[in-house]
């Protein structure tokens, strides 16, 4: 799948193209992978705008890039053999040639290669470090999260729960989703950010005032969020999923509120992480197995559906993590 024009405010499925070309013979040290599930993901819109980030913007005319779980189908490298399964960054394809050492072998005796997109992927390990390295959870906090139905949100409600929150409180965009926080994520409260003021919702949630909170969403939650934090609380900056296809200045916030509450409101890139997967893994595949960590997907089915899931991500259309299955 190629981008093949860039999109001004809200991309839509024209900017897309499918195109068929030859899989080349891997060289020395090189793997073939079949790709069999892909992942879309918030940060791949901001790779789509012609403008300097802390990632490359995508290449017009050329395969777009993404996490990805395959086998290997052809190897010239002794370190991955044919038949393993390994995750790596040539997704939005059904094929592809890397280098082995740009591929990661993945143990699917403990869970299902697609977990690895998801619950012990990168949106896993990003609620894992935000709430232990960027916005720590103390025993008896109260912690709020955005975009709680998500890919990362769904696992950060019942991680804090663990970490020893007293009170776990999520938004989200609709009655089925809200009810599916408190049934099934973990949270003690839910607020509907489409129904009514999130202020009044929060105050309502959050009586004596929250001490984390975990932003994925920006904008009118994290104002609401910085003024309900209590003194000495922490933000872990995590995504901004409101304004990316904003085609204006971003919208301010009052920060003399988080100065005079004393807050630290702390940005933070997953890939500054990866240190601390071992230890996510570790820990999130014992809870999958026994059931203690819940998770689900939102999966649609080909390449060719690939744009239309990550459109419909943008627009929070998914529960849980949204993948593409490439093997059906």
């Amino acid at each position: 799948m190629h981008l093949v024009a860039r999109p001004l405010g809200e991309p839509t499925e024209d900017v897309f193209r499918l195109v068929r070309a030859e899989v080349p013979e891997p060289a020395a040290g090189q793997i073939v992978v079949r790709n069999t599930w892909m992942s879309v993901d918030p940060y791949m819109r901001g790779r789509m705008d012609d403008a300097p980030s802390y990632i490359p913007p995508f290449p017009l005319g050329a395969p777009l890039e993404g996490s990805a779980v395959g086998e290997v189908v052809a190897s010239r490298s002794d370190a991955v053999p044919v038949g393993a399964t390994v995750t790596h960054f040539l997704g939005w394809r059904e094929y592809a040639v890397l280098d082995a050492a740009a591929a990661t072998p993945i143990d699917t005796g403990i869970a299902p290669p697609q977990a690895y997109l998801g619950a012990l992927g990168t949106t896993g390990l990003t609620a894992f470090a935000a709430l232990t390295e960027i916005a720590p959870v103390r025993e008896g906090d109260v912690v709020f999260v955005s975009a709680a139905a998500g890919a990362v949100g769904s696992v950060a409600g019942q991680l804090a729960r663990t970490l020893g929150a007293s009170r776990v409180i999520g938004s989200a965009g609709g009655p089925q989703k809200t009810k599916k926080l408190v049934t099934d994520f973990g949270y003690d409260a839910a607020i509907d950010h489409r129904a009514g003021s999130l202020d009044e919702q929060l105050a309502q949630a959050a009586p004596k005032g929250i001490d984390v909170y975990l932003d994925s969403v920006g904008g009118d939650h994290l104002r609401a969020a910085i003024g309900a934090m209590r003194t000495g609380g922490h933000i872990a900056l995590v995504g901004a999923i409101s304004g990316y296809n904003s085609t204006g200045p971003a919208a301010g916030h009052d920060l003399f509120q988080a100065a005079a509450k004393e807050l630290t409101l702390r940005g933070m890139l997953v890939s500054s992480y990866f240190h601390l997967f071992p230890e996510w893994i570790g820990r999130a595949a014992g809870w999958l197995a026994d059931g203690t960590l819940h998770t689900e997907q939102t999966v649609f089915e080909g390449i060719d559906r690939a744009p239309a899931a990550f459109l419909g991500m943008m627009r929070g259309a998914n529960t849980g993590k949204m993948l593409v299955r490439l093997d059906g």
